[in-house]
């Protein structure tokens, strides 16, 4: 029964994810000898395994409505009112494949993001114009990315983060980033300090923000999965700066949050991970990763 029980939950947890596909595994198990642009010794690997790592992509796509500029290219080029988990799934494979692909697969993911980037340029309600190729807007998504991602598994994952681990995290991910476009990548703790300290003053949570916001708040998921969105939700925002709290009008209740909401995504995202098992994806990187190994002695 609990078999059956975790085989259920787990494909409905797929489906919301990656639609139900596991895709094709080759770009994960081949070639040998092939150790992707980061590598099988890196913590990106550990903290892009670990299903912590909902709570991240929320919280980045919260976090990043506060950009104006950002917000405009999402809210007048985006499609995700209409298919919010036909993007869910590109996201994922765009992490999945840059992160455990083969360098083949990851360059070329990246070329095509660069590309759909190109098409992507407007005004924003405050007559600025706007670019998805600005180096500076492509930061700023790189920035709320990776600080969601470290934030949300050192809050409920699995994985333990020194900050020698985050200081890798970040230096892995810079060059991911600057394939992408962005300028100025922090790769130190510091110095991702001090890119916020920089851009606190462009951000503010204008209309398109709040309209965003409040479609992550209720997006249109199925019955049975509101209530586990409802705690990644809170979760994710309960981790965000304060006053990215206050601008996007999301409540801030920090003993509900320490009492109440903390220990339940814990437990959710145990659950989550143990409904999905091991990663078919994960499974061939960890192989392609022991071809290399072999081959390199």
């Amino acid at each position: 029964m609990a078999e059956s029980l975790r085989q259920r939950l787990g494909d409905a947890v797929r489906g919301l994810l990656v639609g139900g596909e596991t895709g094709d595994v080759t770009v994960f198990s081949e070639p040998p000898g092939d150790p992707g642009l980061i590598g099988p010794e890196s913590v990106a690997w550990r903290i892009h395994g670990d299903i912590a790592g909902l709570v991240g992509g929320v919280r980045a796509l919260l976090f990043q409505t506060m950009h104006p500029l950002a917000i405009a290219g999402v809210s007048e080029h985006s499609d995700y009112r209409d298919d919010p988990f036909g993007r869910l799934h590109r996201t994922a494979s765009y992490i999945a494949v840059t992160t455990f692909g083969n360098t083949e697969s990851a360059e070329r993911t990246i070329s095509t993001i660069r590309s759909v980037h190109e098409r992507v340029h407007g005004t924003a309600p405050d007559g600025r114009k706007y670019s998805a190729t600005d180096p500076d807007l492509l930061l700023w998504v790189h920035a709320t990315e990776v600080d969601s991602f470290i934030t949300s598994v050192q809050t409920f994952g699995s994985v333990e983060l020194s900050d020698r681990d985050i200081d890798s995290y970040l230096a892995e991910m810079a060059p991911i980033g600057e394939a992408l476009g962005a300028r100025g990548v922090p790769r130190t703790q510091r110095e991702l300090r001090a890119y916020w300290r920089r851009v606190r003053p462009e951000l503010h949570a204008g209309p398109q923000a709040r309209e965003a916001v409040k479609w992550l708040v209720a997006p249109p998921l199925p019955a049975a999965a509101r209530p586990a969105y409802a705690v990644l939700l809170a979760a994710a925002a309960g981790t965000l700066p304060p006053f990215v709290r206050r601008s996007l009008l999301l409540p801030r209740l920090p003993i509900v949050d320490r009492v109440a909401v903390r220990p339940a995504a814990r437990v959710l995202v145990r659950a989550l991970g143990w409904s999905l098992g091991e990663s078919p994806i994960a499974e061939a990187a960890r192989a392609r990763a022991r071809a290399s190994a072999t081959a390199s002695v």
